[in-house]
C-alpha cells in the first residue's frame, strides 16, 4: 500500500493514537497502514484474548475473529475478553463486542464456525495477517497450510501449563510451522490446556508478543520473530530463542488435506471395539438397578482433589493403566473414566489389549455426570 492509498485519520483517532503518533517510528503513516491493515485471529480463547484486544486498541482497521465456541466459565480464568455476563454466549459475539467497546473505529468480521480445509482459504483470504490462537495440532497445520497457498504470513502462538512459544512463519520466505514440526506428535502425546492446566496470565504474555509481532508486519518496522522459535518459562521468568531454518528439501504444500486424518486424531468413540461406550444415564440407571462395576478413575490425583465421583474403586493416571493391570479385577465389568472422556478411551483400549473383555467407557466423563445427573458437582 503506497502513502497515497493509505486511509486518512479522523481527528478523534489522531487524539486516540497520540501515543503512537509521537514514535517516530510509526508516526502518521505507520498509524495509516494500521488503519488500512487486517489482521485474522483464528480462535478467541486464551491467546485470542489479549492480542484481539491490543490490535483493536492500536487501531488496527480490520479484524476478524473465527471461533465456533461459547463462553464456559473455566473460560474466564484467562480468556480475559470474556467475561461472567458471557458465559453461554458464543466466544465471537463476546469479543466483538468488546473489540467494538475499546475502539468503535474497527471493523469486526465475525465468523461463527469451525475452521476447515473446506472454507479456510475463504476465510483467510482477505487479511494480510494471519494470527494463530488455537491449542490443537490439526487446526495449526490448516492454518500454516492455508498461509503458503495464499502467501500470508502467520503469527504462532503456544501454551501449556507454564511454558509458551512464539514465532512468525512465512514472511518473506522464511520458514513455516511445518519447518518446526514436519510430522505432527503422536496422539495424545501432548495433553491439552483442559488436561493438563495452564497459569492464567501464561496466554496474556504469548498472545502480546503476537499483538506485537502482527504490528510490525503491518507498519514494516523492527525484527520479527521469523526465523526464531521464542520460548518463555514463566516459573523461571526466562526467554530462550532457538534458530529455526526453512527446510529446502521440504515436501512443497500443493493443497489443504484432512488434518485430522494427517494428525491421527481418533473420533469420539471407544478406541477399541472391545469397550463399550455408555452413558452417563444408562450408568446411573444400571447402578440403581444393582450393577456393581469395578470404577477407575484415569485423572491425576490433584484432579480427584478437585472433583471425584463417590463410587470410584481406584484412581491411577491413565498413562500408568498397563502398570497395575495385574492387580484389577477379570472377573467383573470395569468401568473407566475421566474429565472428559478422551483419556478414558485411551486407558480402556489399553486394557483391551492387554486381554481385559469387560469393559466399559463413560461417555464425556466427570463433566457428563456433573451437567446431567448431579448438577451439585463441581466441574473444572
Amino acid at each position: 500500500m503506497t502513502p497515497d492509498d493509505l486511509p486518512a485519520l479522523t481527528s478523534e483517532e489522531i487524539g486516540r493514537y497520540s501515543r503512537h503518533l509521537l514514535l517516530e517510528e510509526v508516526g502518521v503513516e505507520g498509524q495509516q497502514r494500521l488503519k488500512g491493515g487486517s489482521v485474522l485471529c483464528v480462535g478467541t480463547g486464551g491467546l485470542g484474548s489479549p492480542l484481539l484486544m491490543y490490535l483493536a486498541a492500536a487501531g488496527v482497521g480490520r479484524i476478524g475473529v473465527v471461533d465456533f465456541d461459547v463462553v464456559d466459565s473455566s473460560n474466564l480464568q484467562r480468556q480475559v475478553i470474556h467475561g461472567t455476563a458471557s458465559v453461554g454466549r458464543p466466544k465471537v459475539r463476546s469479543a466483538a463486542a468488546r473489540i467494538a467497546d475499546i475502539n468503535p473505529n474497527v471493523r469486526v468480521d465475525v465468523y461463527e464456525e469451525r475452521i476447515t480445509s473446506e472454507n479456510a482459504l475463504r476465510i483467510l483470504e482477505p487479511y494480510d495477517v494471519i494470527v494463530d490462537g488455537t491449542d490443537n495440532f490439526p487446526t495449526r497445520y490448516l492454518v500454516n497450510d492455508a498461509c503458503v497457498l495464499l502467501g500470508k504470513p502467520y503469527v504462532y502462538g503456544s501454551i501449556f501449563k507454564f511454558e509458551g512459544q512464539a514465532s512468525v512463519f512465512n514472511l518473506d520466505g522464511g520458514p513455516s510451522y511445518r519447518d518446526l514440526y514436519p510430522e505432527p506428535p503422536p496422539p495424545g502425546l501432548v495433553p491439552s490446556c483442559a488436561e493438563g492446566g495452564v497459569l492464567g496470565i501464561l496466554p496474556g504474555v504469548i498472545g502480546v508478543i503476537q499483538a506485537t509481532e502482527a504490528l510490525k508486519i503491518l507498519l514494516g518496522r523492527g525484527t520479527t520473530l521469523s526465523g526464531r522459535l521464542l520460548l518463555y518459562d514463566a516459573l523461571q521468568m526466562r526467554f530462550r530463542e532457538l534458530e529455526l531454518r526453512k527446510d529446502p528439501h521440504a515436501r512443497p504444500i500443493e493443497g489443504l488435506v484432512d488434518y485430522e486424518e494427517f494428525c491421527g486424531v481418533a473420533p469420539p468413540t471407544p478406541s477399541d471395539e472391545r469397550v463399550t461406550l455408555v452413558g452417563v444415564a444408562e450408568v446411573a440407571r444400571r447402578r440403581s438397578e444393582g450393577w456393581a462395576p469395578y470404577v477407575l478413575d484415569v485423572r491425576k490425583p490433584h484432579e480427584a482433589r478437585i472433583v471425584t465421583l463417590p463410587f470410584v474403586d481406584r484412581l491411577v493416571p491413565h498413562e500408568q493403566i498397563a502398570s497395575i493391570a495385574a492387580e484389577l479385577p477379570r472377573d467383573r465389568d470395569i468401568l473407566v473414566l475421566c474429565r472428559s472422556g478422551g483419556r478414558s478411551a485411551t486407558a480402556a483400549g489399553t486394557l483391551a489389549g492387554l486381554g481385559f473383555a469387560r469393559l466399559f467407557d463413560l461417555d464425556g466423563g466427570i463433566l457428563a455426570w456433573a451437567r446431567e445427573i448431579d448438577p451439585d458437582l463441581p466441574t473444572y
